[in-house]
């Protein structure tokens, strides 16, 4: 069964724990971001909450457990209600990765705190909640649709150049799951995401050396 999944099977319930935190505060991180700038969207359908339920989609969290990679319900946002459309939609978008590296961090100063004394079962969900949400925090941020780099770039892009970008986004994630799901991840994606991965850890790890 573990040549089928991303994850050895000792570490499933390290996995899913972290998961259920990474993308349930992912998306509650967009939906209170969006309240806060006057978009209330996704307070109206019940997704301004920290109950995971509201948040998880069952495929998209199957994917990670077999491909390394999976998404949760995208969280509903409507510009329109934005004073600064530009400025507001970029840092609603942002705000979930952001959560995501802000949950690594903390991980990762637990774990120097604890240190030796974390029994393995600690060491294991912290170790694991801080690679995934840093790994998410990493990909979240790859400028490819429907992720929030592209949202990012899509917001920061000048009118005319956003249309375009608008006109030719299936292609965009087209390309994106090709990368992602082919062999040619080997190659691109899955490359870039281990060294940004390592070096945001390395970072981490650097930080905490020098004040803990």
């Amino acid at each position: 069964m573990e040549q089928f999944l991303a994850f050895e099977l000792e570490q499933l319930p390290f996995v899913i724990v972290s998961l259920l935190v990474a993308f349930t505060v992912h998306e509650f991180a967009h939906a209170y971001t969006a309240y806060k700038f006057g978009d209330d969207t996704a307070k109206n359908q019940g997704r301004l909450t920290l109950n995971p339920v509201h948040h998880l989609d069952p495929i998209g969290t199957i994917f990670i457990l077999i491909a390394g990679f999976g998404w949760a319900r995208p969280v509903p946002v409507n510009r329109r209600h934005f004073k600064n459309p530009k400025l507001a939609g970029v840092l609603v978008s942002l705000a979930g990765p952001l959560s995501n590296f802000l949950i690594a961090f903390i991980a990762m100063g637990i774990l120097y705190g604890v240190g030796a004394n974390a029994n393995e079962f600690v060491f294991q969900l912290l170790y694991m909640m801080m690679y995934l949400n840093v790994l998410l925090f990493v990909f979240n941020l790859l400028p490819f649709p429907p992720l929030d780099g592209y949202r990012i770039l899509e917001d920061l892009a000048p009118a005319n150049l956003r249309v375009k970008m608008t006109q030719y986004e299936q292609y965009g994630v087209l390309l994106f799951l090709i990368l992602v799901i082919t062999p040619l991840g080997d190659y691109t994606v899955s490359p870039f995401l281990s060294q940004l991965t390592s070096a945001v850890l390395a970072g981490f790890n650097a930080i905490f050396s020098v004040f803990l």
